[in-house]
C-alpha cells in the first residue's frame, strides 16, 4: 500500500484534498474553514506534481502543502470574512403583534410610557418615533408598529 502511494504521490495529494473538502462540507457544514483551505492546498499540490512543476517526493509535497495552505488562507480569508459578516440585523424581526390594534387604558406620551395587558402579560407601551403625535390619550385607538422584549411601540390607528 505504501509503495503504491509513494509511486503515485500526485494522486494521493488530490485524493487527500477531496477527502478534506468532503469532511468540511458534509460533516462540518462549513463551520470551520481549516479543512477547506487544507483541501484546496492538497489538490493544488497534487496538480503541481502531476504537471511536473513539483518533484514527486514527500519533502516537496509537505512543503508545498504547508505553503499553499498559508497562501490560500491569506487570499480567501478576507472574502470569506466579508461573506460571513453580511448581517441581516438591520431588518427588524417580524412579529404577530405588529398590526395589533387596541384602546389605551391610560395616557401615553414620549416622556411617559403606558401599560397594556395582553394575553396575561403587562406590556410597556411607547409612542413610536415615526408617529405624527407625541402623546395619546386614554381611550384612543392605537396600532402596534414594532415590538421589542416587553415593549410595544404604537401610533394612531387609521
Amino acid at each position: 500500500m505504501l509503495e503504491y502511494i509513494n509511486n503515485n504521490l500526485s494522486g494521493f495529494w488530490i485524493a487527500t484534498g477531496f477527502l478534506l473538502l468532503a469532511i468540511e462540507v458534509l460533516l462540518l457544514g462549513f463551520s470551520t474553514i481549516i479543512f477547506l483551505f487544507a483541501g484546496l492546498a492538497a489538490i493544488c499540490t497534487g496538480l503541481l506534481m502531476m504537471t511536473g512543476l513539483l518533484p514527486e517526493s514527500w519533502t516537496a509535497g509537505i512543503a508545498c502543502f504547508g505553503i499553499t495552505t498559508g497562501v490560500i488562507s491569506a487570499l480567501l480569508w478576507r472574502f470569506l470574512k466579508k461573506m460571513q459578516d453580511k448581517s441581516e440585523a438591520d431588518q427588524k424581526p417580524q412579529s404577530d403583534f405588529v398590526g395589533l390594534e387596541f384602546v389605551l387604558a391610560g395616557d401615553v406620551s414620549t416622556t411617559e410610557p403606558g401599560n397594556y395587558r395582553y394575553s396575561g402579560i403587562d406590556w410597556k407601551v411607547e409612542v413610536d418615533r415615526d408617529s405624527d403625535s407625541n402623546a395619546f390619550e386614554k381611550g384612543q385607538r392605537v396600532k402596534v408598529v414594532s415590538v421589542d422584549v416587553g415593549l410595544l411601540r404604537v401610533k394612531k390607528s387609521d
